[in-house]
């Protein structure tokens, strides 16, 4: 990461000048800003905030800064970022969340994160993504979590879907159940792709044609969940399921299916199973009887993310971390 003198020395200034340029531009004559501007932008240079510490001031541990996209404010993957924080204060390190929001400048959120600089970065999404890494972050030991470079090859640590749907669905199919009614997340998505793949596994091994199976697949946007009840009532006749399970692209389309069922007066599982996924905080209790699902390892993906960085690996592969199968009682 280029410093204050590689400015001053591209710019042929001294390191006041540099400093005036940041701080006070108006002080400077406007033939040596721009020539100081030009060379901070030549060496992607980003302010130092920690050099404006008061001298004298006790050493701080080493900080892991974490770039969250969507992360933090959402309910469903905030335990990334608690289990980053834990792991660093176990290993005497910090660690601070910069926000990304969608209508941010990257550029501008990536200076604000490297000016606090920290010893690493971990960049976190909410939601299976790949992402373009700012070439800036790279500078750094930097690791993704729960995300995947488009481009460059960084580390990063995902869930293992194929897995955590294979063995969920050979689950539902060993207890009996055959006729399996599927509504997927968006089709695009990354994680329903990759579970997608694991439901036609355990089928192909059962004996079973996945592609002869019913497939819904959700459109984007929240709104659509409603659109849940209609496809599972498109395949009721007469108060009686043409389907003995459903496999859910989430725990929010169970819960859907759940209310759908049971208003038609249909048993869970007597009538039929319900399948899930996420295991998402906050809604997982809510179901009665408790929900057979798939564990989204958010946790544990924050732990090895920040694990990367304290014990400085170099490796730049993509881990997938496994999604365990929980058992409920609506299988």
């Amino acid at each position: 990461m280029a410093s204050l003198k590689d400015v001053a020395k591209l710019a042929n200034v001294s390191l006041m000048t540099v400093s005036r340029a940041l701080n006070s531009p108006e002080r400077l004559k406007p033939e040596t800003l721009a020539r100081v501007q030009s060379a901070i932008a030549q060496t992607n240079y980003v302010p130092d905030l920690s050099a404006k510490r008061i001298r004298g001031a006790h050493d701080t541990p080493k900080t892991i800064g974490v770039l969250a996209l969507d992360t933090v404010t959402t309910p469903f993957s905030v335990e990334i970022t608690l289990s980053i924080e834990e792991t660093a204060r176990a290993h005497g390190w910090n660690s601070f969340v910069v926000n990304m929001f969608s209508d941010d400048s990257p550029e501008a959120i990536v200076d604000l994160l490297l000016s606090h600089r920290p010893g690493g970065i971990i960049y976190t999404t909410m939601g299976l993504r790949q992402v373009p890494v700012p070439a800036k972050l790279l500078t750094l030991p930097c690791v993704l979590a729960n995300c995947e470079s488009l481009n460059d090859p960084v580390a990063s640590f995902i869930p293992d879907d194929e897995q955590g749907q294979y063995e969920a669905v050979k689950g539902l199919l060993a207890a009996g159940y055959t006729r399996p009614l599927c509504l997927h997340l968006p089709e695009n998505h990354l994680a329903t792709v990759r579970r997608r793949q694991g439901l036609e596994r355990a089928c192909h091994e059962a004996g079973i044609n996945a592609d002869t199976l019913t497939h819904y697949y959700m459109e984007y946007g929240d709104a659509h969940y409603r659109d849940m009840p209609a496809r599972v009532l498109a395949h009721i006749k007469q108060g009686k399921p043409q389907f003995d399970s459903v496999i859910c692209g989430n725990d929010r389309i169970a819960f859907m299916v759940y209310q759908t069922l049971l208003v038609q007066g249909l048993k869970i599982p007597q009538d039929v199973a319900v399948l899930g996924y996420d295991n998402m905080v906050g809604i997982g209790d809510l179901f009665l009887p408790p929900l057979s699902t798939v564990q989204l390892p958010h946790y544990e993906i924050g732990r090895l993310s920040a694990l990367h960085i304290i014990n400085g690996d170099k490796h730049r592969e993509t881990v997938r971390v496994a999604s365990p199968w929980l058992p409920g009682e609506s299988i």
